[in-house]
């Protein structure tokens, strides 16, 4: 994964099972999950893979973590930018917005997320409730990153044509069916997508969504699906790292993502690995990014 001057990792998270639950942690599947995982964790793990920033990513829909994910990154020699959780649909969002440049840290704060794969309305994102709130989120200076699956995609197609101005980062490639082998119809969605001003992917959790005997070449398809959509510029990496761990080490995440940019120029590869995050999420990025 080495770009020659360091790596910005896009999306990871932490968490501290004694100060709250992660209830999406179920199943045998998940169970190596279920430990606390810090940033004393990731630390070595990425600096050994060349990363010099990082966003921390929310985990949970309750108002009570994202305020305690900026103070983490202000104690945090690592730790850039946050992207954070905040209720859309509440009439005090812009508020609640504002309020997250009050805090500890309040520097940080560089988008918002909503689990919108968990919601089991396809069209969420379209909600009149829900519009006013990413218009807020654009309000605040803020990114949206959409965390949907492929059948989503659609009313987040729509949502961003709704909302000119305000820039949305697709995490995970959309979470195609990479265990299946299947492209369609994700790819068209993601295609059509990526032909809105604003848009933006992570090149980030395709192992979870692997089989898990997976190789680089059962993600190359997918992986140069977006390529070819978001261009370099558009696409950033991501480890998704502690979530990545029962299909991937972090060392092998970032093995595989400079193995399916391998074929980007220099230039092209510094963009995927660093430029992008740092142009999308902005100045907090600045500080200790390999961009400066």
């Amino acid at each position: 994964m080495d770009v020659g001057l360091g790596v910005v990792d896009a999306h990871h998270h932490v968490w501290d099972l004694s100060v709250r639950d992660q209830d999406w942690i179920t199943g045998e599947e998940l169970a190596p999950l279920r430990r606390d995982f810090t940033l004393a964790d990731l630390e070595p793990e990425a600096r050994a893979q060349g990363v010099t920033a990082t966003v921390l990513v929310q985990t949970v829909t309750v108002p009570e973590e994202t305020p305690e994910l900026p103070a983490l990154a202000a104690r945090s020699e690592l730790v850039a930018g946050v992207v954070g959780w905040a209720d859309l649909t509440a009439p005090g969002v812009a508020d609640a917005l504002a309020g997250l440049r009050e805090l500890p840290g309040g520097e940080h704060p560089v988008g918002i997320r909503h689990q919108v794969q968990g919601e089991p309305d396809p069209g969420w994102l379209l909600r009149p409730d829900v519009q006013n709130g990413l218009a807020a989120v654009a309000e605040a200076g803020l990114v949206y990153d959409l965390l949907v699956k492929p059948h989503q995609l659609a009313a987040a197609v729509e949502a961003v044509r709704r909302l000119p101005g305000c820039t949305f980062v697709l995490d995970h490639l959309g979470k195609p069916p990479i265990a299946s082998g299947e492209l369609q119809p994700w790819a068209d969605a993601v295609r059509l997508l990526a032909a809105l001003p604003d848009t933006v992917c992570k090149l980030s959790g395709m192992v979870t969504e692997a089989d898990r005997s997976w190789n680089v070449e059962d993600l190359k398809p997918y992986a140069d699906t977006v390529l070819d959509a978001f261009g370099p510029e558009r696409l950033m990496f991501g480890s998704d790292w502690p979530v990545c761990r029962p299909a991937a080490t972090y060392a092998e995440v970032g093995a595989a993502a400079g193995e399916l940019m391998a074929g980007l120029s220099p230039a092209e590869r510094r963009e995927v690995f660093a430029g992008t995050a740092v142009r999308t999420y902005g100045p907090p990025l600045h500080r200790n990014s390999p961009c400066a």
